[in-house]
């Protein structure tokens, strides 16, 4: 499972998609989805700090928190049961914590500010157009029209 974030201003977020890209290209589709996924955050600096909902328990993230303790919430989480149970993960729920402003020590016990849908690569989250932008409820996973 890759991640990277959209905001990284050390690496840029093509040198993963090109890679990712190569891999689909080289293995086709359907049997790139059976050993890798790519998830893209939007808000995402390097590794840890951003504006966006950035904390869904990735290695790098030494707070090492998500919104909830469960394969949806949590990447760590969602590798284990696809590994375990051959339950690929279609998306991973970020979340930005009201006290997000330390960067690597957040404290969940303050709130969730907001929640958002982190789509496999080439899907996108799309709000639905009714509901809280703030709530990943209120999103779908998309292809992208752009055809990336």
């Amino acid at each position: 499972m890759l991640y990277h974030g959209w905001d990284d201003p050390v690496i840029q977020p093509e040198i993963l998609l090109n890679y990712y890209r190569s891999v689909v290209a080289r293995m086709g589709q359907p049997d790139s989805d059976q050993f890798i996924r790519l998830f893209m955050v939007p808000g995402l600096q390097h590794c840890t700090t951003g504006p966006g909902p950035i904390r869904f328990r990735q290695a790098s993230d030494e707070s090492g928190v998500s919104a909830q303790a469960d394969p949806e919430h949590d990447i760590s989480l969602a590798l284990e049961r696809w590994v375990e149970k051959g339950l690929a993960p279609e998306a991973i729920v970020a979340a930005k914590f009201v006290d997000d402003s330390s960067g690597h020590n957040s404290d969940p016990t303050k709130g969730i500010l907001r929640t958002r849908p982190l789509c496999a690569y080439p899907q996108v989250a799309r709000w639905k157009g009714t509901g809280s932008t703030d709530d990943a409820a209120d999103f779908v996973c998309v292809k992208e029209k752009s055809g990336k």
